[in-house]
């Protein structure tokens, strides 16, 4: 087929996955000159990020007294305490949310360990590695709820950022099939997807599930619900479990909304408006030289997991790679546990639980009726795969063999001695070598740490993207280096490239599969080769 073949039939065939519709995907007008905030001073542009956070509290202060709400706490807590399991859903950011949620249960509440658990789209080899276009099949998504072997007793909590991502849509659909309920998180207006799509409409308006609607308006960057959207789940969940902790072990739960602000309110500090504005020009530095990141990690180095995974596809980043693996590029940032083998880090990240890695055949694709292409390639995305990317202690010298290589250890409230120690060992043949502590005023104490984590999210998301926008991987505020790797992204980059481009949905459609096809194999680069070429030609 040729581009125009390719780009007729996404226009015209592809239309559930049009999404221009949805407040998340759209241009928040706060943000809308973050890239010229940025240029002129790091700090305006921290400023500027911060301030969309904002709409997420408003959410949350009404959301907290809704009778929605109480009845997921309820839920869970009365699933944990009967004996049955409470799983989370999700696909991409919110799939990593749901295995951060259950790590975060499992080290907090070791007596009730499993009764919480987590189903990530692709497995556990997506927490360190997008796996390309899992998130359009619903069925994949059911798939992975027989898999894990789900009954009528337990209780699904899906979360869809957008409120329309397919597979997660499918561990609802089959877990409510067979007797289950569930509850479904989004941040779009559910009216706006049950008259739009129908694979919405059938879960928004199924008996067996309890809609929460955490609206709260588009993302700081556009489309990248890695950042509001998924900090208003993370902090919903979250307080959901620590609920269900609280009445297990008798103790009074923290205001949570009222905890919220006043981490917001920490962290828009000057004090720490300046520590992030110097971090992201350090990083920005390392980068533009030619330079990796390494972030030595250990209690929060699956909450670096979350942001530094989410580079690769939002910013076009190389991602993590497997140590047997020299065809793909280094990334720029990686994290590593210089106590423990990569086998024994990513266990102890997971809360130290064995690895739900996903190891299908052929003939299980087939069964599901997958694309061709994954019948006769299935990915690589085993148990086995997983430990292969080094993200333990291992000897690798490809992190620092630039000249220009940085290694940051990161902590909250200061770090153990001993991975201060081994850290520095690592380090030393690094150029550069700091120290990033997350802490940032004194916020309510909780069970499950859950303002410590929102608190490492909130930082890192803006150090990431504030980087971003210093390297000129953002115009506006639109991720203008995005990977079209499922169409989901497809669709957002013809936007962004209908947006910047002032053209129609149909010319920008056009430049952006012409552009794939005429790009070598493996080169990333179609939505700004499309968007020059546009404005070239003008």
């Amino acid at each position: 087929m040729s581009y125009l073949d390719d780009a007729k039939n996404f226009e015209l065939n592809e239309t559930a996955f049009h999404l221009g519709f949805l407040p998340t995907e759209q241009s928040h007008p706060a943000t809308a000159k973050m890239d010229v905030e940025f240029k002129n001073s790091t700090t305006a542009g921290v400023r500027i990020l911060q301030s969309v956070d904002r709409d997420v509290l408003r959410m949350a202060e009404k959301v907290f007294l809704s009778p929605e709400y109480t009845a997921l706490c309820d839920a869970v807590y009365e699933t944990i305490t009967s004996g049955h399991t409470v799983v989370f859903s999700g696909c991409g950011a919110t799939g990593r949310l749901s295995i951060l949620l259950e790590a975060m249960w499992r080290k907090a509440c070791p007596g009730y360990a499993d009764q919480v658990k987590s189903i990530m789209t692709g497995g556990d080899y997506a927490l360190v590695k997008s796996v390309e276009s899992f998130e359009d099949y619903a069925i994949f998504g059911a798939r992975q709820v027989r898999d894990l072997g789900m009954t009528a007793d337990d209780l699904l909590v899906a979360i869809t950022e957008g409120g329309e991502t397919s597979s997660v849509l499918g561990t609802v659909k089959e877990h409510t099939g067979n007797g289950g309920k569930a509850f479904l998180l989004f941040n779009n207006p559910a009216e706006l997807l049950r008259e739009h799509l129908e694979r919405s409409r059938e879960a928004i308006d199924n008996p067996q599930v309890t809609v929460l609607d955490l609206f709260c308006g588009p993302m700081a960057l556009a489309g990248s619900t890695r950042m509001q959207a998924t900090t208003s789940e993370q902090l919903i969940a979250s307080a959901a479990l620590e609920t269900a902790a609280a009445r297990i072990y008798s103790t009074t739960p923290a205001p949570f909304a009222a905890g919220f602000a006043a981490l917001l309110d920490a962290l828009e500090s000057d004090v720490c408006v300046e520590k992030l504005a110097a971090h992201i020009d350090f990083e920005a530095e390392i980068y533009s030289a030619g330079g990796r990141v390494t972030y030595f990690a250990d209690e929060y180095m699956l909450d670096l997991f979350t942001d530094t995974t989410e580079r690769s596809p939002t910013f076009m980043l190389p991602g993590f790679r497997r140590i047997d693996d020299d065809t793909m590029p280094e990334p720029w940032a990686f994290v590593r546990n210089p106590l423990y083998s990569s086998a024994d880090a990513i266990r102890r990240a997971l809360g130290n639980r064995d690895l739900r890695c996903l190891k299908w055949t052929p003939l299980d694709y087939i069964a599901m009726r997958a694309p061709e292409k994954l019948v006769n390639a299935p990915p690589q995305i085993s148990a086995e795969d997983l430990i292969k990317i080094p993200v333990g202690n291992e000897l690798l010298t490809s992190r620092y063999e630039t000249g220009h290589d940085a290694a940051i250890l990161f902590g909250y409230n200061g770090v153990p001695a001993e991975l201060e120690f081994a850290a520095k060992v690592q380090a030393v043949d690094f150029k550069k070598f700091r120290m990033m502590d997350a802490a940032c005023g004194r916020l309510p104490r909780t069970k499950l740490k859950i303002f410590e984590h929102l608190a490492v999210k909130l930082q890192w998301n803006t150090i990431s993207t504030g980087t971003m926008v210093k390297l000129g991987r953002v115009r506006g505020n639109w991720m203008s280096h995005v990977a079209i790797s499922n169409k989901k992204l497809i669709d957002r980059a013809i936007r962004l490239i209908s947006e910047l481009g002032k053209v129609d949905y149909h010319t920008a459609c056009t430049a952006l599969f012409k552009a794939a096809q005429e790009l070598p194999p493996g080169n990333n680069g179609a939505v700004m080769y499309a968007l020059d070429h546009i404005l070239v030609g003008r």
